[in-house]
């Protein structure tokens, strides 16, 4: 089924290429964020409270997406990210389970925002419970970090060290500024595409901090990506001036992670999707990693794992929102069978 143009970005812009504000060479780290309309600590003077006292009956009662900012010392700048906050959050007094939800590769912060109705739509129906998203922004390498420790320095788009800085900033200011529950059972992970990748990856490297995942139409090649992929492109899995170098992006595949996995001993909720259109590569030693086969395989591999509880959707539909929507409705639905509720 061929998507409405206004529904998503390209298969192409997301695995890829870039947005038209992407600036290649000239722009390294987060000095690419002014692009995406994130606004820097400079330029928001200092962060607001999140949660203000409302000033209507509305404000009080209605959900909301905001765009905020923090400095983060570990990538030396400015750290961008939306929250959605459920109607009541204000008034409520309680704390509330956080999902972190990942954009795709071209993408950015404000991608997930097209998805505050249909979570309006399920908590108002009684289907899910409040619950805090968080959107944060892919910093560094032209968006093309697939949230990894990047060690590539070339000196025009060099790696950062997202991974870090997203478990040891980004999870602790959430919690310290929005009454979250501050605990793996109340917390999950998702993303398509790039994002998809990230949310397995964190979902199975610490378990001990987030009970479920959300992996729709991951970018999860083995067991290594296909030659035009952009996981070759941006540096994510380089060192030194070599952008991709074959020993990194081995070690961080979802099948060498599992052992380590397992013996945390952690039970986690993944739910996994994609599209019956994704693109069929035409080079012969590349069509293996097509996403929607890729996705099937990751489903009956951590399918054989004691402690994941998988499931899996193929919808039709293409790598864009005709997928991701659907999936990202049923996904919530089926976490929450696990995931605390607000206290």
């Amino acid at each position: 089924m061929a998507p409405k143009p206004e529904q998503a970005l390209s298969r192409r812009s997301l695995l890829r290429g870039g947005m038209g504000f992407a600036v290649r060479g000239g722009l390294g780290g987060l000095s690419a964020l002014s692009l995406s309309g994130c606004k820097s600590a400079s330029a928001m003077a200092a962060t607001p409270d999140p949660t203000p006292a409302p000033t209507t009956a509305s404000a009080a009662t209605d959900s909301s997406i905001t765009e905020y900012s923090y400095i983060s010392t570990v990538l030396g700048g400015s750290r961008c990210y939306k929250v959605y906050l459920p109607a009541g959050y204000a008034g409520s007094g309680l704390r509330y389970p956080v999902i972190y939800l990942l954009h795709g590769r071209g993408d950015s912060l404000s991608s997930w925002g097209r998805n505050k109705a249909l979570v309006d739509e399920l908590i108002a129906a009684g289907k899910i419970p409040p619950v805090v998203l968080i959107f944060p922004d892919a910093p560094s390498s032209d968006r093309g970090n697939y949230y990894v420790d990047s060690a590539y320095t070339n000196s025009a788009m060099p790696g950062a060290q997202v991974e870090t800085e997203f478990m040891r900033e980004l999870i602790p200011h959430v919690d310290a500024t929005y009454r979250t529950i501050a605990n793996r059972a109340a917390r999950a992970i998702g993303g398509y595409s790039m994002g998809g990748y990230g949310a397995l990856r964190y979902a199975l490297v610490y378990p001990e901090t987030f009970s479920a995942a959300i992996v729709l139409s991951p970018a999860v090649y083995t067991p290594l990506p296909p030659s035009r992929s952009s996981t070759r492109e941006f540096g994510a899995f380089g060192r030194g001036n070599k952008r991709f170098v074959d020993d990194i992006y081995r070690a961080k595949t979802y099948p060498a992670l599992l052992d380590g996995f397992n013996a945390k001993g952690l039970k986690l909720a993944m739910f996994i999707a994609a599209g019956d259109d994704e693109y069929k590569n035409p080079i012969p030693a590349d069509a293996s990693n097509d996403i929607d086969f890729e996705s099937a395989l990751l489903f009956n591999r951590v399918s054989r794992v004691s402690n994941i509880n998988a499931e899996l959707r193929i919808l039709d539909g293409d790598h864009d929102w005709v997928v991701w929507q659907p999936a990202f409705r049923e996904a919530l639905s089926y976490i929450f069978k696990t995931l605390r509720k607000p206290e």
